[in-house]
């Protein structure tokens, strides 16, 4: 059945089987009842950003839903970015999940008094704000209908100003950022007098060839989104991508271009202000792989003089092995307490995790002005992952990642003395919740360089501080003589409050509470002094809290819904938990419908597998399954769906653990005497629609299943899906197995499919829910697909949202809590 589509609101295609008559498109968008609807387009909670400065808050709220209107702008797709060629604004996140959310409300609130200031946005789509080194101003990027605007604000007024004859290019990121400290900032414009975009007549002008010559290697699957495919795309993004770089005064509002025009993908400014570093793409361009691949030349740019230092020139990385890297110079950055030495590291394995050698990778450092050798300051056993600096010279933390073994290391190193080995910090797997150390805490240093923040030998640890009881998060101090920590801060067992930030005033620092019951809101505390006997990761120390804000809750009807974290095991005895929710009303020992929703995560041993995340202390926030809650349905939340073994060789029983998953969770909700076992459904999305669709094909525990935008043949992302490293060619058991398209014959439970027309992510493209609908179909099996227009990976759209709402109630109303 051919269906066009005529209107932004358009026909969303429908064919059903079984109890569903088939029938034509929908004419409108579905909307779920009011009480459901209300609570879906409640405003969140805002965003906290402490300024570098210790003195003010800022406060962000993103918009929750934009309209279909704004999600069906026109956009070209290029390369693996995809932008609005009216403004050449973003019409994607950077990674590919949705355009990215306008800020529907600034407030600027000061620490000390409590004062708020409401910021008056401009017209358009503002974005997220950045301080400045100081605090005193913020900056953020405005799209309006034919340009992407620069505006600054000043941080004690909340007055904001536009920066006239500014034209920002966001496409590849790093498009603002405040250079050498509080007054300059670096930007991305798009090149004066460019000219109209290349037109091709709306003719092709020839075929799109691709030609391999025989040379071995991977490509993986995950490197192919929205690639090009004629020359025409080239020019265009040869065209769109070009920028100019600028430096803009705020305080007189000049802007003084520097250097030439160049496809820029990263920039990045030194501590000292001056010189630049810069990744520009040039051709020839691939249709194999995304810009992140393409051909590019490092080089430093001084912007004083105009002139520019070459680093490497790198060729196209179309043949990397999966989870790999590329061989070659990468991981470019600015050592933080130089004035301009760069640090970078280079791959001794081909960039391959199955290659068997000494050191992965090589650290090299290189200083200003760029003409020398560059020194090697490390070699690593496992993959560089980064150095963090203090304002120490002599003190900075390096970090290596085993993907092997799911390992991490850190060491403290003085990079000036490469021959003296680092000492040892932190040697632990990297899905280690329970004994997790936290991460370091930064300060910005005048120049705006990032350091870690460091009081005569301490250091600051902040973590999530997961625990059997779910995560209670911290705030530690780290000797760097003794490397023992002592904890500040935790959040009370009744609660779940973070650390955001330390203020100007010695011994205060904020933090972000909630309950089940409490909005969240910020809080100053004050460090007092040591606790007497304080064990079991209690806080050593003692604090008083005072509110700063007061933030309301939007939807009170929400806290009538309990919850409560259950712990229990799968058959071969890994741990397992899930978080239980109750719809209102509930009454203990009533039995009611239910719904499982979970995402398979990999493990490399079965003790972090069966470790507690998350908490059952935040305040409720019902996404578009949880809204199920206020229909009587009970929630079987984020249960634990490991996949346990050898990372090289887990998913040979992905399909035994995944039904070993599932019926612990069930049989664990109905031993409680909540669910009623012939009246739970099950849903996903992405990895978690593979699990969904899988349970339903293999398993009777459900009676219904929801699939959103899922991946249902891997075979058709040959190299690698998930955290499956091997090709289909060799381990095609496993592709097949994992695969329920190959299984749609035994797919007799009733299975909703949703997935966006638009879906970006290369191992999820629309057509695999196309196809696994028309083998089911086939098979006579019960099911609906419904295709939301111009949705990516992540539903975007309120009518999108509505209307996935809308179907997965009905959906579960009439194959499981009515179902016969």
């Amino acid at each position: 059945m051919l269906i066009h589509r005529t209107s932004l609101a358009a026909a969303i295609a429908v064919a059903t089987v079984g109890l569903l008559a088939a029938g034509p498109a929908l004419a409108d968008y579905a909307k779920p009842p009011e009480h459901l609807l209300k609570v879906l387009k409640a405003p969140p909670p805002p965003a906290p950003n402490v300024d570098p400065s210790g003195q003010r808050l800022l406060l962000t709220t993103a918009q929750t839903y934009p309209s279909i209107a704004r999600v069906a702008q026109p956009y070209l797709k290029l390369a693996g970015v995809r932008l609005e060629p009216k403004n050449r604004s973003r019409h994607d996140t950077p990674g590919g999940y949705g355009i990215p959310a306008c800020v529907a409300d600034f407030s600027v609130v000061e620490i000390a008094s409590g004062k708020t200031t409401k910021v008056d946005l401009p017209q358009g789509c503002a974005g997220a704000a950045q301080w400045s080194a100081d605090g005193s101003h913020f900056a953020f990027q405005n799209a309006v209908d034919t340009s992407v605007q620069l505006w600054v604000g000043d941080a004690a007024t909340g007055q904001v100003k536009q920066v006239a004859g500014v034209q920002l290019n966001p496409i590849f990121g790093s498009t603002v950022q405040w250079l050498g400290g509080s007054q300059n900032l670096l930007v991305k414009l798009v090149p004066a007098n460019q000219g109209a975009a290349p037109s091709d007549g709306g003719v092709p002008t020839g075929p799109d060839a691709q030609e391999s010559l025989g040379s071995s290697g991977e490509s993986s699957t995950y490197e192919a989104r929205d690639t090009l495919t004629s020359v025409h795309d080239e020019k265009l993004f040869a065209y769109y991508g070009a920028s100019q770089l600028a430096v803009v005064d705020t305080t007189s509002g000049k802007v003084r271009p520097v250097g030439s025009a160049a496809i820029f993908n990263d920039v990045s400014a030194a501590p000292d202000g001056v010189h630049v570093l810069t990744e520009s793409i040039k051709a020839p361009f691939s249709h194999a792989v995304t810009y992140q691949r393409f051909a590019n030349d490092v080089a430093v740019l001084d912007i004083t003089s105009g002139k520019t230092a070459a680093i490497a020139s790198l060729p196209l990385a179309d043949r990397v092995p999966v989870h790999g890297v590329p061989e070659g110079p990468r991981g470019f950055d600015w050592r933080s307490t130089d004035p301009a030495t760069l640090v970078y590291a280079e791959a001794l394995d081909k960039g391959d995790w199955k290659v068997s050698v000494p050191h992965r990778d090589r650290v090299l450092m290189l200083k200003a002005p760029f003409n020398g050798k560059p020194v090697e300051i490390a070699r690593t056993a496992q993959r560089f992952e980064g150095l963090a600096w203090s304002a120490d010279p002599a003190v900075s933390f390096m970090f290596e990642n085993d993907e092997n073994r799911h390992w991490v290391q850190t060491r403290i190193v003085d990079v000036d003395q490469p021959k003296k080995e680092g000492r040892l910090l932190w040697d632990m797997s990297s899905d280690e919740l329970y004994g997790d150390p936290g991460n370091l805490v930064f300060k910005r240093l005048p120049n705006g360089a990032a350091v870690v923040r460091q009081e005569g030998n301490f250091v600051f640890l902040r973590g999530q501080g997961a625990s059997p009881q779910g995560d209670r998060p911290f705030l530690d101090r780290l000797d760097l003589g003794s490397l023992k920590s002592e904890r500040l801060f935790r959040s009370d067992a009744d609660a779940y409050e973070q650390f955001l930030g330390f203020s100007n005033t010695p011994g205060r620092y904020l933090t972000w509470h909630q309950s089940v019951m409490d909005a969240p809101n910020a809080f100053v505390r004050q460090q007092g002094e040591a606790v007497a006997a304080a064990k079991d990761g209690e806080a050593q120390f003692a604090s008083t809290a005072t509110a700063l804000t007061k933030l309301v809750d939007p939807t009170p009807e929400v806290r009538q819904i309990k919850k409560q974290l259950v712990t229990y095991k799968r058959a071969d005895g890994v741990d397992l938990s899930f978080t239980l929710y109750t719809p209102p009303g509930y009454k203990e020992g009533q039995r009611v419908p239910a719904i499982l929703y979970a995402y398979p995560a990999d493990f490399a041993n079965a003790a972090q597998a069966g470790q507690v995340s998350g908490s059952q202390q935040t305040f409720t926030r019902l996404q578009p399954y949880r809204l199920m809650l206020l229909a009587g349905y009970a929630i079987i939340d984020n249960a634990s769906f490991p996949i346990v073994g050898d990372p090289k060789t887990a998913y040979d029983t992905y399909l035994e653990q995944l039904e070993a998953d599932a019926k612990a969770a069930v049989d664990k909700a109905v031993d409680m005497g909540v669910v009623d076992r012939n009246r739970i459904g099950v849903t996903g999305h992405s990895h978690g629609g593979l699990m969904t669709a899988n349970l339903i094909a293999h398993t009777n525990l459900f009676k219904a299943g929801v699939a959103t935008s899922g991946s249902y043949n891997k075979t058709f992302t040959p190299f690698g899906f998930q955290n499956e490293r091997r090709s289909v060619w060799q381990a095609q058991d496993v592709y097949l197995k994992a695969s329920p398209f190959f299984y749609a014959d035994k797919i007799k439970l009733p299975l909703l499919l949703v997935h966006g027309e638009d879906d970006a992510n290369p191992g999820t493209e629309p057509f695999q829910s196309r196809k696994l609908y028309q083998a089911i179909r086939g098979n006579g099996g019960t099911t609906r697909l419904v295709m939301l227009p111009n949705e990516p990976h992540w539903y975007t759209a309120l009518e999108s949202n509505e209307q996935l709402v809308s179907e997965m109630l009905n959906w579960f109303d009439t194959y499981v809590k009515n179902a016969k």
